[in-house]
């Protein structure tokens, strides 16, 4: 299994990756959170990235663990604020 990105450890190297979709999770609690989430990514063109706004806790551990055991990829998770982070993802099937 593929590890997970690490918030505090990303190098910040795709920040440069074009963004297709965005989605503010914030508010949402678990499971809806990783429901919103592959409910967009299902109304995606494969290849294309969405960035996810979501909530530090279980949000932030849960929604990236989820795309991984689907088949997507977390391109990079890193912080957007006080307790908000961003995810960006590839959809891939």
């Amino acid at each position: 299994m593929a590890s997970l990105p690490q918030p505090e450890k990303e190098k910040h190297q795709n920040r440069t990756a074009a963004v297709d979709h965005e989605l503010d999770i914030t508010g949402e609690v678990c499971p809806m959170t990783f429901v919103r989430t592959k409910l967009r990514l299902e109304s995606m063109e494969i290849g294309q990235i969405l960035r996810v706004r979501l909530r530090q806790g279980e949000p932030l551990h849960n929604v990236p663990r989820a795309l991984l055991d689907h088949g997507q990829e977390v391109i990079e998770c890193r912080p957007a604020g006080e307790g908000i982070y961003e995810l960006l993802v590839r959809r891939l099937r």
